[in-house]
């Protein structure tokens, strides 16, 4: 399996060790080289300097064909962004969004974007913990509805295999001072991945 993260926070880089430990092909990216400090020094994958909400990035990086793209920055918008890119433009199949705001998590689900949100993983261990129902257990909030490109993880679900791949493609813009290539990232204080 081939995985791509955005985010070389502490998220991003334990899953990306864990992948790297089971056999699999990791790409990390960041746009902060010091992030990848978090690796362990026997992580075999690629790190990749750049902004993941950039396509030409994410094409460098090897992010078409991938079997799973993960956008576990700190910033709820660059992971949209960079889901949007990965399931409308590059096709990827298998997408998460790690989004922190629980309403938000909820609207892009709805708008058929896989949400990952912290805020509903913690508040359901406090309730189980209570022994109080919980809501969120799976961790993955899975998509609702469907976007442009369709919605590819209840296709796959429900064939058990990968999905077609999508009609027709949405862009999605950069934003504005994105980087055109991978070396020359420059992020913004109040948005930095991680």
């Amino acid at each position: 399996m081939k995985a791509v993260i955005v985010g070389c926070g502490r998220v991003g880089a334990t899953v990306a060790d864990a992948l790297d430990a089971a056999g699999h092909e990791v790409v990390i990216i960041d746009t902060q080289t010091r992030a990848f400090e978090r690796l362990p020094s026997t992580f075999r994958g690629s790190t990749i300097r750049g902004d993941g909400t950039d396509e030409d990035v994410l094409r460098r990086g090897g992010a078409e064909g991938a079997d799973v793209f993960l956008a576990l920055t700190e910033g709820d918008n660059r992971n949209t962004m960079a889901s949007q890119l990965a399931v409308d433009v590059l096709g990827i199949r298998q997408v998460i969004a790690k989004i922190n705001d629980p309403v938000r998590a909820d609207a892009y689900a709805s708008l058929g974007i896989a949400t990952l949100c912290r805020t509903n993983l913690m508040a359901d261990a406090v309730y189980a913990s209570l022994g109080m129902p919980t809501r969120y257990l799976d961790g993955v909030q899975e998509p609702t509805g469907t976007h442009a490109g369709g919605n590819h993880h209840a296709a796959a679900k429900a064939t058990g295999a990968a999905a077609p791949a999508p009609s027709g493609s949405a862009t999605v813009p950069s934003p504005a001072g994105s980087p055109a290539s991978a070396t020359a990232a420059q992020p913004s204080s109040a948005d930095r991945e991680g």
